[in-house]
């Protein structure tokens, strides 16, 4: 369980039978795409695309470890993670911001993990959510909301690697560089200003 569930949450569901379900006022999420993976990966042998995959996922896996992260899930080649699920960590949303510049640092730099070149595109958000488990044999912690709904829409709409929420932008301008900010039409949100983070952090 503790391979795919959160310690706190895989000991509730050893204890009890109720579905286990939480509100959370305020938790910062990212999601982080591989631009043309899908793309690429129609090129490759099967073996090859699930094995660089597999390398640069697990190398996520140790970022959000290194930065005391929760890992969601990964949707194709797309990859979930969280900050402010675990009430001992306070500073997440710096957390996730220096998690995301690393990822990108890691796919620009790294070519032993990422010998083909690909990039990210990672979109945050930050807010309210739901988090539970779902599932009876196969089970997934997941999370629901406009938070979630909106770091997912804003990271696949976007064009530059990192954009991330005004909220996100007021916790962490003074950790990382941003270029000025856009307006955007977000589907199914609204409209919605944005900001691209451009520098690396600072501590």
């Amino acid at each position: 369980l503790l391979n795919i569930l959160p310690g706190p949450i895989a000991q509730r569901l050893k204890e009890q039978h109720a579905t286990i379900a939480d509100g959370f006022s305020d938790v910062t999420v990212m999601f982080a795409d591989i631009i043309n993976f899908t793309r690429l990966s129609e090129e490759m042998p099967p073996k090859f695309m699930v094995t660089l995959l597999n390398e640069v996922f697990s190398h996520f896996d140790q970022l959000a470890e290194k930065y005391g992260l929760e890992k969601i899930k990964t949707i194709g080649d797309a990859y979930m993670v969280a900050g402010g699920l675990d009430d001992g960590q306070k500073n997440y949303s710096d957390a996730i911001a220096d998690m995301a510049l690393a990822m990108r640092e890691l796919l620009s730099r790294d070519f032993t993990v990422n010998d083909a070149r690909l990039e990210v595109r990672i979109g945050i958000g930050t807010g309210p959510v739901v988090a539970g488990v779902v599932g009876k044999k196969k089970f997934i912690y997941d999370l629901w909301g406009d938070t979630v709904k909106l770091a997912r829409r804003i990271e696949s709409d976007g064009r530059t690697s990192i954009r991330v929420t005004r909220p996100v932008y007021e916790r962490v301008r003074e950790l990382v560089g941003f270029g000025p900010p856009t307006t955007v039409d977000v589907r199914g949100i609204g409209t919605v200003e944005l900001f691209s983070i451009v520098d690396e952090a600072t501590s």
